[in-house]
C-alpha cells in the first residue's frame, strides 16, 4: 500500500512539473512561422500564411543538393513540384511550387531576362477567348493581392527570345504542390519576394520535366 502511494505521487509530481510525454508535444511548422508571416510591401499588405495547412517538404529550407550546377542557378523539378536554388557546398535553398499548364510545356534551360515587383497582369489572347470576363484586363490588371502574378514575376529568355514562362507569386497558397488551372512556375507570396531578393538578372534557370 505504502509503495502505491509512494508511485502515485511520483506520477502526480511528473504531471506537475510538465515531465511526461504529453506536454512535450511540439507543432513541426512553428519554425517556419517568421518565413511565413505577415509582410507590408511597397505598400501592399501580404497575409500570413498557414503553415499548419501545408505539407512541410513545400516550406522554404535549405537542404542538401548534389548538382553540375553552379551556385546561383534555379533548377525547377516540375514533377517533384519543387525549385532549388543552388548554393555553394553541396547545398541548395528549396521552394515548393505550384505547376499550371504552361508550366507543363515546356522544359530545358533559359535566363532570367527581368524581374519585376508586384507586375502587372495581361492574361494571354487565348485565356481571354475562354474567359471573356477578364476582357477587362486585356490592357493589364493592375499590381494588387488579388493579382495572378502575385508580389514577383521573373520573366524567362532563351536565345534573346521570351519564352513565355515565368516564375511568380500567388496568393493561392493552397496550390503549392499541386498541378494548378494556370499559370507557370508559382511560388507562395513569401517565397517570391525571397527568391527574388537572392538571384540576379541573366541567372540561369534549368526546367526539368522528370
Amino acid at each position: 500500500m505504502k509503495n502505491t502511494i509512494v508511485a502515485a505521487g511520483l506520477v502526480a509530481a511528473l504531471v506537475i512539473t510538465g515531465c511526461t510525454s504529453m506536454s512535450t508535444h511540439r507543432d513541426p511548422s512553428a519554425e517556419f512561422r517568421k518565413d511565413y508571416g505577415k509582410v507590408v510591401d511597397n505598400g501592399f499588405r501580404l497575409p500570413a500564411i498557414p503553415v499548419r495547412k501545408i505539407d512541410k517538404k513545400f516550406l522554404r529550407q535549405i537542404v542538401d543538393y548534389q548538382t553540375r550546377e553552379r551556385p546561383g542557378t534555379v533548377v525547377v523539378s516540375v514533377k517533384e513540384r519543387f525549385l532549388y536554388l543552388v548554393q555553394p557546398d553541396g547545398k541548395a535553398v528549396r521552394y515548393g511550387i505550384g505547376v499550371g499548364k504552361q508550366g507543363f510545356a515546356w522544359a530545358g534551360s533559359a535566363y532570367v531576362g527581368w524581374k519585376a515587383e508586384w507586375p502587372t497582369w495581361t492574361p494571354p489572347a487565348p485565356m481571354l477567348k475562354r474567359k471573356p470576363e477578364l476582357k477587362k484586363y486585356a490592357g493589364g490588371m493592375p499590381p494588387g493581392l488579388g493579382n495572378p502574378l502575385g508580389a514577383r514575376a521573373m520573366y524567362l529568355m532563351r536565345n534573346g527570345q521570351d519564352t513565355m514562362y515565368r516564375l511568380h507569386g500567388t496568393p493561392e497558397w493552397w496550390t503549392i504542390g499541386t498541378a494548378a488551372s494556370s499559370g507557370c512556375i508559382r511560388l507562395m507570396n513569401q517565397d517570391i519576394i525571397d527568391l527574388h531578393s537572392r538571384i540576379k538578372s541573366g541567372a540561369k534557370v534549368v526546367v526539368r520535366q522528370s
